[in-house]
């Protein structure tokens, strides 16, 4: 759970999976503003790949990229924001949005942190390590993880879900690790920038629960992208 909040259940429900095409969606047009090519804009190249495995429409997908790139009318301008504070049992967390209206956003986040305790910036961020993520899977027996993270440019490796390698790098490096994993033996499943706790706070279930309900909150907000916390699995 340290790495990222992920809301239990949600892919399965289709209004999740609405709130799942929106961030993607907002992700994709604020990437396009640096252009619209994925193969010259590596941030979109990767918010493009995400959309994709997320079974994203089509024409959903191409329109973020010509709303963002600024090749359609109605333009949007969103904004991103990032809160810090703790959840419930002093539990890091950080909060990040992408909004095109900051007040009503700051309200909300305001509400969202009355059963925790909303910070300043760098509150919390100082225990956290912001790197590049890449979950990737073997594709032979014979693939070596850790062959593959040197090779490839990684800073470091852990185990992952169902036999997978969560390779760990540079933020400058994550596009470049995720291009070469392939040829050392690795399928790329998911790879993102973002928050590792440096030290994840263990807690009881009793307050695991709590917690769980304040992040669950917090995730559901539409201006809310990305949800990280410093609890240990």
């Amino acid at each position: 759970m340290g790495a990222q909040w992920k809301a239990k259940g949600r892919e399965a429900a289709a209004s999740a999976k609405g709130r799942i095409f929106t961030k993607l969606a907002k992700e994709i047009m604020v990437a396009a503003r640096n252009g619209a090519d994925p193969s010259m804009n590596p941030r979109l190249r990767l918010a493009v790949e995400q959309a994709k495995k997320a079974s994203m429409p089509k024409d959903t997908l191409e329109r973020a990229i010509k709303k963002g790139a600024g090749l359609l009318d109605e333009g949007v301008n969103y904004e991103k924001l990032i809160y810090e504070g703790f959840a419930p049992h002093r539990v890091p967390v950080i909060v990040e949005c992408l909004t095109d209206n900051a007040n009503r956003t700051a309200s909300n986040i305001r509400v969202l942190f009355r059963k925790g305790q909303l910070g300043a910036l760098g509150s919390v961020s100082w225990d956290f390590d912001y790197l590049g993520m890449i979950e990737a899977t073997p594709t032979s027996p014979d693939a070596d993880p850790e062959v593959a993270a040197i090779e490839a440019g990684a800073q470091d490796l852990e185990p992952g879900e169902d036999g997978a390698t969560l390779f760990l790098t540079e933020p400058t490096d994550m596009d470049a690790v995720q291009r070469a994993l392939p040829a050392h033996g690795f399928t790329v499943q998911s790879a993102q920038l973002g928050y590792r706790p440096k030290n994840p706070v263990s807690i009881g279930e009793t307050e695991q629960a709590e917690v769980e309900a304040f992040l669950d909150a917090i995730d559901a907000d539409d201006d809310v992208q990305n949800v990280y916390v410093g609890l240990a699995e």
